[in-house]
């Protein structure tokens, strides 16, 4: 497995290896031992699947507040992904900034995405599958979201369209205005 740092610190990418052969491949999508041999000491508890039908579709910006505020490990099982997330600590060297990394069946890459930081996706082809581990069960009342094309952000989206949103994701508030409550340095 390699684990590599980003431009916002705490996001990983993982790259797992990949032992193919005549029949096909193999790969371990996680393990807890090599996953700590790593510095990443994360009990994840809930894993998540999502499937999205048309090339397009945007999810997110999505977080939940602390005390039920979620680390995701996402990879993309099917088809392709631009994944993104953002820091919203207040008082972080990087707050407001965005990373964003194709993920796709193919590539086999995941993202490691910690407490304190947004999460959304575009799907780049049809049919896609989204598979993701949480270290926190999902509330209701902690579930928040930003605004997918805040100009403060300024995310790049591979695809200059309207995308398929939920209605939930079409009235999210703007970075500005969103409540989160993640401070820098915390835990």
């Amino acid at each position: 497995m390699n684990v590599i740092e980003t431009s916002l610190p705490g996001v990983k990418v993982i790259e797992p290896k990949v032992f193919g052969d005549h029949r096909g491949w193999f790969m371990e999508t996680y393990s807890v031992a090599k996953f700590e041999e790593a510095g990443i000491n994360h009990k994840f508890v809930q894993d998540n699947q999502s499937f999205s039908a048309a090339k397009g579709t945007l999810r997110g910006l999505h977080y939940q507040l602390n005390p039920k505020a979620q680390t995701k490990l996402v990879r993309c099982t099917k088809g392709s992904i631009f994944d993104v997330a953002v820091d919203i600590r207040k008082g972080s060297p990087t707050y407001g900034k965005w990373f964003g990394i194709e993920l796709s069946a193919d590539n086999k890459k995941q993202l490691l995405i910690p407490h304190g930081f947004a999460h959304g996706f575009m799907t780049l082809t049809d049919d896609v599958e989204v598979q993701y581990k949480v270290d926190e069960l999902y509330a209701p009342d902690c579930d928040r979201g930003i605004f997918w094309n805040d100009p403060a952000i300024a995310i790049e989206w591979p695809m200059d369209i309207t995308p398929v949103l939920s209605a939930k994701d079409e009235k999210a508030p703007l970075l500005a205005d969103a409540e989160h409550n993640f401070s820098y340095g915390e835990k």
